[in-house]
Parts: C-alpha cells; sequence; structure tokens
C-alpha cells in the first residue's frame, strides 16, 4: 500500500520540509556521487551512523562488506555528529524517493501545524530518538545505518494524533491488478506502525546485516506522537480540539 495523496490542505508554503527534501537530494547527487559504487560506499561507511562505533562495543576487527573489494571498519570513538549526518544519507534510489515522498505527503501539514524553527528541531529530535533505540536494539552491531526515515516516522506519529481522520489516498496491489483506496489516515498509519514493529520483533537474533532499521522506524513514531503537542503551535492545537473530524474534512 502507497500512499499518493491527502485531503489535508496548509496555509503556507512548506519551506523547511522542502530544505530538507533538497538538502537530501543534494546529499545524494554531490556526495553520494548518485548512487555510485565506490562514492555511495565511502559515504556510507565514513558519514553512517555504526551503533558499535557509537557504544564503543564494535568488535576492533569487525569489517561489514560494501560491494566489490570494499569494507567498511569501525573508528575508535562514537563520533556523535554521526547522529545528525546519517539522517541525509541514503542507500538507492528507491530509499531516497521514497522518504522524500513520504516527508513531501505528511511534512508539509506538520511544519504547517508548528513554527518553522519549532518543526525542524521536531524533525531532528524525531531523528535522534529514531537513532538512539535502534542503537539499543543492537548496541554491538558493525552495520552502517543511513536514512531520513526514522526523522520521517516521527512526522507521521505528529500526523496521526494531529490529523487521525483526514483521509489518504493508497495505491493498493492485488495480486495482477492495481486499485485506489481512501482510508483515514489513523488506519494507514496505525497499520504502517504494526508493520515496523513486527519487522523489529523478527529481527531479534537475527544475523547482523544491512536492511531496514525497523526499531529507528518505531522510535521516531513514537517520539512523533509524544513530541508534537509540545511543539504544535497553540491555536493550531486548540483548533484541532475545537473542530470536528469528519472523513475528508481538512484540518489545516
Amino acid at each position: 500500500m502507497f500512499p499518493y495523496h491527502d485531503e489535508n490542505q496548509t496555509q503556507r508554503t512548506a519551506v523547511v520540509t522542502i530544505v530538507l527534501i533538497a538538502a537530501c537530494v543534494l546529499t545524494w547527487l554531490l556526495v553520494q556521487g548518485a548512487g555510485t559504487e565506490e562514492p555511495l560506499a565511502t559515504s556510507v561507511c565514513n558519514l553512517g551512523l555504526v551503533a558499535g562505533e557509537f557504544t564503543g562495543q564494535a568488535d576492533p576487527g569487525a569489517r561489514f562488506p560494501m560491494g566489490r573489494g570494499l569494507v567498511c571498519a569501525p573508528d575508535p570513538g562514537p563520533a556523535p555528529q554521526h547522529l545528525l549526518t546519517h539522517m541525509f544519507l541514503h542507500g538507492s534510489w528507491m530509499h531516497l524517493l521514497g522518504n522524500m515522498w513520504f516527508l513531501w505527503l505528511f511534512g508539509n501539514n506538520i511544519e504547517d501545524s508548528m513554527t518553522r524553527p519549532r518543526f525542524l528541531i521536531f524533525y531532528l529530535a524525531c531523528g535522534l530518538a529514531a537513532a538512539l533505540l535502534q542503537i539499543y536494539s543492537d548496541p554491538s552491531s558493525i552495520v552502517p545505518m543511513v536514512g531520513a526515515s526514522g526523522a520521517i516516522s516521527g512526522v507521521m506519529g505528529a500526523y496521526l494524533v494531529l490529523f487521525p481522520r483526514v483521509r489518504v489516498f493508497a495505491i493498493l496491489p492485488l495480486g495482477f491488478f492495481i486499485t485506489r483506496v481512501a482510508l483515514p489516515a489513523w488506519g494507514m498509519l496505525v497499520y504502517w506502525a504494526f508493520l515496523q514493529f513486527a519487522g523489529g520483533l523478527s529481527r531479534i537474533g537475527a544475523d547482523p546485516g544491512g536492511g531496514v532499521a525497523f526499531w529507528a522506524h518505531v522510535g521516531g513514531f513514537l517520539a512523533g506522537i509524544a513530541l508534537v503537542k509540545v511543539f504544535v503551535r497553540r491555536d493550531r492545537l486548540l483548533s484541532h480540539k475545537a473542530s470536528p473530524w469528519r472523513p475528508g474534512r481538512s484540518l489545516s
């Protein structure tokens, strides 16, 4: 199920959301070589977040394969700047485009409900919470983690709190057929969160390797739910409480 549109209009241009998307795209093109093997591997290894490196629990002799003849070795020291840099890196074109689409679809409305500086802080705080839960889930991992999905998960958690009944339209593949469905945001987002939690549980005790950072998604989502009312503008929060939620009605 892939969401492509919601019925939630905004009252102003989502400047911070656009800047975040531009930053991720430019990082992909200029730093990661648009997915070219060596620049991609180098950027992920040098700027991605490695749990075992951060906690100091990585095996000093450990090596993670990054491609043909390329390996990533953990550096000594926690490198706390990687808590930030990993949010702007991606592992493939599909990883980048999928994340940026979800950021645009849900981020513009959340930015609209906050001041722009608050939204930026909220976004980064959710990304940090996501990273910390992923580190906690596997503190000795040597797999570099990259992607904006932890922070974007926080945006989705905020959307669940503020706009649970706004309709979201999605494409749903059914075998050889593709159909369109319209669901309240709460249904789609709770289903998505359940998949992330189930995916995280399935990884417990599994061999380390690259893949989806499910616990980062869970951590970001929960942080978004917990923090949104701290960051939302008071007038918007009162408006959300006073307005009846109906399917298809915009609350912006």
